[in-house]
């Protein structure tokens, strides 16, 4: 049976999560266009909802606190260079957002994975992705995440726990 896209003003109300059962509202912030293409597509197929792309930090920082994603998957690397965990500091700072590195540079992740809940290494599978979506769904709607930190998920490695 196709989806059917809900009309103007059915969806969340930005920093709002989705009811059970629907997608997250995911910014990408990726400076290669094709690779995030190809993740807006991926997304789209799981269900999820692309509330835009940034290729820069400022651009990124500015979107994410304008929709308030569910979730930013962000690379390091951006187009104005390594400023990826710039991004992810300021992105994670907002309680309704959740960050995910996306990236091929995850040695250049700091300690406290800058807010972070964890790392998707590139290159990524759907498979990868979608099970780090579905942990992340599953702690935003106060499921325990039964995996110790530092472990991986199906190739999704989370951030170490504090303290």
């Amino acid at each position: 049976m196709p989806e059917v896209s809900p009309a103007a003003g059915d969806s969340p109300a930005a920093g709002e999560s989705p009811p059970a059962g629907e997608g997250l509202r995911i910014l990408v912030v990726e400076d290669e266009v094709l690779i995030a293409l190809e993740l807006e597509c991926l997304l789209e197929d799981l269900g999820h909802v692309s509330v835009g792309v940034a290729s820069a930090s400022a651009e990124a920082i500015a979107l994410g606190q304008r929709t308030a994603p569910d979730v930013a998957l962000v690379d390091i690397h951006l187009i104005d260079g390594p400023t990826g965990i710039e991004v992810a500091r300021a992105l994670s700072a907002d309680p309704r957002t959740t960050v995910v590195f996306m990236t091929a540079n995850a040695k250049r992740i700091p300690p406290d994975f800058a807010g972070a809940v964890g790392v998707i290494a590139k290159p990524y599978s759907e498979r990868t992705v979608a099970s780090a979506l579905d942990y992340v769904a599953r702690c935003r709607s106060g499921q325990s995440g039964d995996v110790p930190s530092g472990e991986t998920l199906d190739g999704f490695c989370l951030a170490p726990r504090a303290g």
